[in-house]
């Protein structure tokens, strides 16, 4: 183990877990994790990985702070507002590990720049909340064989699953396309409860941190959701299709797509 005495000290409470010790910390310090979305879920992702030493955290965002925000975007306080997310997330990350190398990228993901930008990274977190960049990071992860989370949240809804693209159901073996627009209501339309962002960020994290320490069963395969009012959480199986758009033997879309549509559903 070539951990420093401080490092030794500061994880402690994973180096004593027998699934993770020493080494399973030092596979998270070595790890490089790309967070898309610094709102609602990217903010305790944001956060719970970085205080569980994960080396390299890229964080994607292309808006800024406002009071809206601050119900349920717990990275940002209100001395932020009007400054990019992505600086925002930057400071609060620095301030609780400096073994943390952050990459803040002011910028929203495109089909023009989301395959450069995943490339160099170990896991990707959705974290945002459009149906565009859904299957926007569904479809590049899979064409960069890149393993990634994807969550979604509304009201008091949420839901999430992990996928090993080839391995496991994509993103779009669950949904073949987004929903027509207006379909869905968004945030601003129908709300949503702010701790259920952090119920499922938290979820989210989880499973980056499992997959970089091989510990535990992914959430692959398997759609997990969850209902803040009633406390039920249920988990709905999805089977690899073989006639998926981009994950089969044979895709179909083999180009990346920018879609219109709602954002913050749970679909999204």
């Amino acid at each position: 183990m070539t951990l420093r005495d401080d490092q030794i000290e500061r994880y402690s409470r994973h180096i004593i877990l027998g699934d993770v010790g020493g080494k399973g910390q030092e596979k998270l310090l070595a790890a490089k994790v790309l967070i898309i979305g610094a709102g609602g879920l990217g903010a305790p992702i944001a956060l719970y990985l970085a205080a569980a030493g994960v080396g390299t955290l890229g964080i994607v965002d292309g808006d800024c702070v406002d009071m809206t925000n601050l119900q349920r975007q717990v990275i940002h306080f209100t001395p932020d507002i009007g400054t990019p997310k992505v600086t925002s997330a930057f400071n609060k990350i620095r301030a609780i590990n400096p073994d943390v190398t952050v990459h803040p990228i002011h910028d929203m993901v495109h089909s023009a720049n989301i395959r450069d930008l995943i490339r160099d990274y170990d896991f990707i977190v959705d974290g945002t909340d459009n149906f565009s960049a859904k299957f926007l990071i569904n479809d590049a992860c899979v064409m960069e064989n890149k393993p990634f989370s994807h969550g979604g949240i509304l009201r008091f809804d949420g839901q999430t699953m992990t996928v090993l693209p080839k391995k496991s159901a994509c993103y779009r073996c669950l949904f073949k396309q987004p929903p027509p627009k207006n379909a869905v209501p968004t945030c601003s339309q129908a709300g949503v409860l702010g701790a259920v962002a952090g119920m499922l960020g938290t979820i989210q994290a989880a499973e980056v941190l499992k997959y970089i320490t091989g510990v535990g069963d992914l959430l692959t395969n398997r759609l997990q959701t969850f209902n803040a009012k009633s406390m039920i959480f249920r988990q709905v199986t999805v089977k690899q299709q073989s006639n998926c758009p981009v994950c089969s033997s044979s895709p179909t879309l083999t180009e990346l797509v920018d879609y219109e549509g709602p954002v913050c559903d749970l679909r999204s």
